[in-house]
Order: structure tokens, then C-alpha cells, then sequence
């Protein structure tokens, strides 16, 4: 799914939120894959930053851990590390660590999220004190100075929806409310059938018109279908008549009930996640007729206009078999549900952005019940997170002028390097595999494109218009401008230099129309990397995030894709067979692991992400090993080399998550929650029972025969 769709996606469910994600990337059933959950909307809008006591500034200044890259005193060493390795590393550090109140989650990703936010702020508010006076600057001055104008949103309330609300009042018949979802990409409007484009999966030299089933309003269908979420489901319907109520919608009460009958019928024709996952059945083109066939009673001539997209003969429809479903519920639905519905989605996607009465349900609602959120962030925070996801690039630009040295590019240049000939080794010695299949993953692998720190070419903002006085406007322009972005270029190239991520993104990502890796700056630094720490930690660290990104080309959908990032089957039957035979084990593994009472780790929802962490920290080993040139390892404060590479592992991943945010996590996430990226990962990799002597008997050994082995 690509990042400009995403954002129209979500923007129905958090408007800053959603704007935000142009910092983020995709989730991993698309093109992107990334190294950690930010990358899904809703972890950012809870969890891209941190208190600070007493409204005190953050150091602007990298970390640092320990002497040598590690931090011992967050170890529990009273726990052997072949019964717990994730606590044996970070017993202490998770038991004396409390998750700030304005926060669903805090570990290490967050630490330097919130490092990197507190740099774009000082960005940002530099911008919006008129320096520099350049025109991006500017932009970025204003929408920041607009966000922070609680006076003028007090002052103005509902306002801003006012005209969606009357043009959702005028409708007078569903192909009259069909035109009107045609206008979701550049409005506050939403649609239960969506466009988006992306590359196309199958020639990704051009651009694709795809279509999707979306309209739904809470997190995943599971919380209208399991009876787990009942209680979710309930405080939703409250939640849908207050906001109507507060829009002034007529008979609240009554629409809400129909409003979630309505979602309730969505979500039982709705794909699953794991079948969202694959990439050979969520591929399906279509002429317009073959569309229109499929859903009756959905005009797409009349939804098309409001798209402003020129003439097009061919879609590639992803959830198919829902389609049908989808139409026949919107024939079947009163259209006054259908216009209460788009009023609700209106004010509830505007919510952040409007007087604090709006602000405050939205985040009772979504933040706190959802995710068990405390506390709302402060304003200033919520506001660095419009303006990243408005003007990403143009902050990204000067982030990276302030805070990338040209040293860390170059070193990064060669750990990839390392990592990517350390797979290559593998790949030639690799029994399973025959020498069809292999010689076409080596060529993959040749083709692999890296982009480190910030992108060639950065994005031209002059198009966007930005007004100190209008909040919710920068926010419908700024999507509006994505979207027209998008369309202007449909019939052209591909432009393979742009990037998914901004460079003050902690995260990374690999894209596997365009086979490439990509590492923002803001990644770049402990405890991931430093270069005065011990190589070893930094292998453990940065090393397994590079092998993280370079598996996804690699595992159960990224191998779907060649070297040229075409969507083909290029593997024999027999090395297929014998892949999933050995990822299907993987996956049995991590639908074991249980992080809460009832909430389980789908194992092939996170069959990605855990091919990527198993790859990625095996080749880091193997990389640390041959960066050695055949000298024994030094032995730092009695750790051997070795046993600090899978230290460094753990310690990227110290993580804790509030208990809603964890059970949303299981449910929507495609990476397993950060104590099983150790524990899951560890007791599958060989090198880790020898660095560490772990015997049977031990809680997380694994027999032999029954570890997996991939790559």
C-alpha cells in the first residue's frame, strides 16, 4: 500500500495522525517493508515523543551507552540468558522504566524519536519566528504557528467541517453520495471503496491506479467481530454518537446504532490482515467495465469525476472477492445512514484539528480507550507532528544540515556493504536451495539499490499553500497536494530516487518494487550506531537492522519480487516448497508466544518481520566475524564478541507497551511485539546457543530439528 493512500486511509480515524505518516512509510504488506511498528500510523501518533519534566528542553546531543555502546546497568544478570535473554540484557532497565503518561509505549526506538523531535522543533520554531525567511521556511512557520493557535480554534469550533457537513446534508441520492466519496483523496470525505497510486507491482517502471475496501473506523475487523473487543465496540458507539452530537448531526443516537451495523457488515466482508499480506492475490487488474461488474450499484463514472484523475482504462483491484460485498452492503444501506457515516467520519477525522471540545473526545476515545493512552500530549508536540507530515522534506532538509555529519554516510555505506557480502556467501553455500532459483536471488541481490540519510532530490513544496490562520485547511491542502502529486505523474516514470521516509524518521525500510534499502539519518545513531562504540554492539545494532531490511527481499512476500522488482515467480516449485516449509515452522513458533492473557502473536500476520529479524541478525554476526580479518575477538568486561553482537540486538529492542496498545498491536501489527524480536529470534540462531552456552533444560532452547533455517 503506498504512503499517500495510507494517509487518506487513516486521515477518517486521526487527522494529524495520518498526516504524519508521509514521515513513516508503508505497513509491511506493501511495497515498504519497515524495521519497527512506527512505521503504522497510529504508533506514531501515540509514541513519537516523550515528557520532559517540567517543560524542560531535551538535549539535542546524541547518546551514548556505557563505555563501549552497551548499558550494563540495565542488565539482570540474576536471569540466565538461555531462560530470558530478552530480561537477562534488560531486566533492570525494564523494571525500573515507566512509560511517560503521554505515551503508549517507551524503548529505545522512542528515545531517539524523541530526540528527533526535539531537533525538528527547534527547527520548526525557528521557522516559526522567521528564520530563515526562505519560502519553505515560511510554510513551515505558518502551518506550525496555525496548529498552536488554540485561541483561534476555540474561536472558530466546528467551523472548519462546516462546509463538508452541508455538502453531506444536500445529497439527495447514493450516486449523489458516490460523486461525493470520489472527492476522499482531497477532502475531509471518505469512501468505503478507495484509489490510490503506487508503483505497479508487475511493472514497476510505470505507475498504478489501485483500487481497496476500506470504511472501516476502529483499528481492525476483529474489533467488531471478536468478542474480545466487545467493550471497544461498545465505547465506540458512545464515541459515535458524541461526535455526531457535537456536529450536530440529527437523531445521534439513532445513527450511531446504524453507523456501526453499517462498519459491523464492512468488517465480515473485509479481507483478513495475513490475506492483505499477499502480495499474488491482492494483485488483480481490471479494465473500468470489469470494475464496475464487480461492484453494482457503485458508480465508478460518477465517483471518478470527483477524482480528478485524467482518463484511465485499467485498475488493479487488491481485495476482490470484498468488492462485491462492499457494493451490495451500500446498495442495502439507508442513505441516511451512508450520510451519517460520512458526517461522522468527517468530524472525526478533524477532531485534533478543531476547538478542544472535539480534541479532547477524539483522544478519550482513540488514544486512551483504544490504547490506553493517560494523558494527551502537549500541543507543541502534536504540532511538530503536523508539520513533519506536511512539510517533511523541507524540515528534513535542514535536520540533515544540522545533525547528519558526511562520516556517518560513508560508514554506513560500508557496513551494507559487509551485510550484503556476508549474504552472498550464504546464498552460494546454501544446500537447500537449487542453482535456478540461487543464481536468480544473486542477481536480487546485486540489484539491491541503498539510500542512506536523505534522499538526491528533495520534494518541491511550492504547490502547497499554507495559511497561518487555517489549521484544518493546511491539513485538506496538504493531502490534496499528495494526491494531485501523484496524479500529475501518473502517466510518467517511476522516480526511483524518492523516498518513503523522512530523513528525521527513526526507522528504515526496504521497497521491493524498487529492490532498494532505505536508512534515514535519525536512525543512524546509538544504539544503533556509534562510532566511537564497540564494533561488535554497532553489528549487533545497525548491523541487524541493514540484514533486517535485506531479508525483506527475501521472505515470504519480498521473495515474490526479482531483482528489477517484478512481481513474478522466479523460484522452482521444489525451493518453494521447501522455503515455506521451513517459514511455516517459523511461523507455529510465534503463534505460541502469548504477550497477554487471550492475545496471541499471529505468526503469519508477523511472518515478515520475523524472517527479517532472523536473517538480519545472523548476517550481522557473520559480518562481524569477517570484519575481524581472521584476529580473535577482544573480550570487553568478560563478554566475548559474539555474546555483544546479540547484546547489541537486545538492547535495540528494549521496549514497554501499555497493555490496550499491545493487545491493538497482536491484532494489527506486522512485527511481533518487541520482547519476542528477541526471545523468538535468539533461540533459532546457532551462534547464540555457543556465544552463550545454552543447554537443554534451558526455557528458550529450541532442539535442533526444530530450529528454523532460512538463509
Amino acid at each position: 500500500m503506498d504512503r499517500k493512500f495510507m494517509k487518506r486511509v487513516w486521515f477518517g480515524a486521526a487527522a494529524v495522525a495520518a498526516l504524519s505518516l508521509s514521515a513513516l512509510g508503508a505497513q509491511a504488506h506493501a511495497p515498504h517493508a519497515c524495521i519497527d511498528d512506527a512505521c503504522k500510523v497510529q504508533a506514531l501518533f501515540d509514541s513519537i515523543d516523550t515528557p520532559t519534566a517540567g517543560g524542560a528542553a531535551v538535549s539535542l546531543d546524541s547518546p551514548k551507552y556505557g563505555t563501549w555502546g552497551f548499558d550494563l546497568s540495565g542488565m539482570d544478570r540474576a536471569v540466565k540468558p538461555g531462560d530470558d535473554f530478552y530480561k537477562w540484557a534488560n531486566g533492570t532497565w525494564d523494571a525500573n522504566t515507566v512509560i511517560p503518561s503521554d505515551r503508549t509505549r517507551y524503548g529505545n526506538f522512542d528515545k531517539l524519536s524523541e530526540l528527533s523531535e526535539a531537533r525538528t522543533r527547534a527547527i520548526i520554531e525557528d521557522a516559526a519566528a522567521g528564520k530563515p525567511a526562505t519560502p519553505e521556511a515560511v510554510k513551515i512557520g505558518a502551518a506550525y504557528n496555525a496548529f498552536m493557535n488554540e485561541a483561534l480554534a476555540e474561536k472558530l469550533d466546528s467551523k472548519p467541517i462546516q462546509p463538508e457537513l452541508d455538502g453531506i446534508r444536500k445529497i439527495k441520492t447514493k450516486d449523489e453520495l458516490t460523486a461525493l466519496m470520489g472527492k476522499a483523496n482531497t477532502t475531509g470525505y471518505s469512501s468505503i471503496l478507495g484509489l490510490y497510486i503506487s508503483t505497479d507491482a508487475k511493472s514497476p517502471q510505470r505507475y498504478a491506479v489501485y483500487a481497496s475496501t476500506g470504511g472501516l473506523s476502529l483499528p481492525d475487523r476483529d474489533y467488531y467481530l471478536d468478542p474480545k473487543f466487545a467493550d471497544k465496540k461498545a465505547k465506540y458507539l458512545a464515541y459515535v454518537e458524541q461526535m455526531l452530537t457535537m456536529a450536530g448531526w440529527d437523531k445521534p443516537a439513532e445513527n450511531a446504532k446504524a453507523i456501526l451495523a453499517f462498519e459491523t457488515q464492512l468488517a465480515e466482508a473485509s479481507w483478513t490482515r495475513v490475506e492483505r499480506r499477499d502480495r499474488d492475490k491482492t494483485y488483480n487488474p481490471a479494465t473500468l467495465a470489469e470494475l464496475q461488474a464487480l461492484t453494482p450499484g457503485f458508480d465508478w463514472n460518477r465517483y471518478l469525476v470527483g477524482t480528478e484523475l485524467p482518463k484511465i482504462d485499467r485498475v488493479v483491484v487488491t481485495t476482490n472477492t470484498a468488492f462485491p460485498k462492499f457494493a451490495k452492503i451500500y446498495a442495502d444501506t439507508p442513505l441516511e445512514t451512508l450520510q451519517a457515516w460520512e458526517a461522522f467520519k468527517v468530524v472525526d477525522g478533524a477532531a485534533p484539528l478543531l476547538s478542544k471540545r472535539f480534541v479532547d473526545a477524539g483522544f478519550e476515545f482513540r488514544n486512551k480507550t483504544l490504547s490506553g493512552q493517560p494523558e494527551q500530549r502537549p500541543r507543541w508536540k502534536r504540532g511538530v507532528a503536523s508539520v513533519n507530515g506536511a512539510l517533511g522534506e523541507a524540515v528534513g532538509q535542514v535536520y540533515v544540515a544540522r545533525y547528519f555529519p558526511p562520516e556517518s554516510k560513508a560508514k554506513m555505506v560500508a557496513l551494507v556493504g559487509n551485510i550484503r557480502d556476508v549474504l552472498k556467501v550464504r546464498l552460494e553455500n546454501l544446500e537447500w536451495m537449487g542453482p535456478d532459483t540461487k543464481a536468480q536471488a544473486l542477481d536480487k541481490l546485486a540489484k539491491f539499490t541503498v539510500k542512506i540519510g536523505y534522499p538526491d532530490k528533495w520534494r518541491d513544496y511550492s504547490k502547497l499553500t499554507i495559511k497561518a490562520d487555517d489549521s484544518y485547511g493546511n491539513v485538506m491542502r496538504a493531502a490534496a497536494f499528495e494526491w494531485r502529486y501523484d496524479v500529475e505523474r501518473l502517466n510518467g516514470p517511476v522516480d526511483k530516487s524518492e523516498w518513503g521516509m523522512t530523513p528525521q524518521t527513526v526507522n528504515a525500510y526496504y521497497n521491493s518494487v524498487n529492490n532498494e534499502i532505505v536508512f534515514p539519518a535519525a536512525i543512524l545513531q546509538a544504539p544503533f550506531f556509534h562510532p566511537d562504540a564497540d564494533p561488535a554492539v554497532n553489528y549487533g545494532g545497525i548491523g541487524g537492522v541493514i540484514g533486517h531490511e535485506i531479508s525483506h527481499g527475501f521472505d515470504d512476500q519480498g521473495r515474490k519480487s526479482d531483482g528489477d522488482g517484478v512481481l513474478r515467480e522466479w523460484w522452482t516449485a521444489a525451493d518453494a516448497a521447501k522455503f515455506k516449509t521451513q517459514s511455516d515452522k517459523l511461523g507455529t513458533q510465534y503463534s505460541a508466544f502469548e504477550p497477554l492473557p487471550g492475545a496471541k502473536v499471529n505468526g503469519q500476520l508477523t511472518m515478515g518481520e520475523n524472517i527479517g529479524d532472523m536473517g538480519g541478525l545472523a548476517f550481522a554476526l557473520d559480518a562481524y566475524h569477517a570484519s575481524l580479518h581472521g584476529k580473535p575477538a577482544p573480550v570487553i568486561d568478560g563478554f566475548t564478541g559474539d555474546q555483544r553482537v546479540y547484546m547489541g540486538w537486545a538492547q535495540v529492542w528494549r521496549q514497554k507497551t501499555r497493555d490496550d496498545a499491545l493487545r491493538q498491536q497482536v491484532v494489527t501489527d506486522p512485527h511481533s511485539p518487541a520482547y519476542f524480536r528477541v526471545n523468538g529470534t535468539i533461540r533459532n540462531q546457532e551462534g547464540w546457543y555457543k556465544a552463550f552456552d545454552v543447554k537443554p533444560g534451558d526455557k528458550l532452547y529450541v532442539a535442533p530439528e526444530d530450529r528454523v533455517r532460512i538463509w
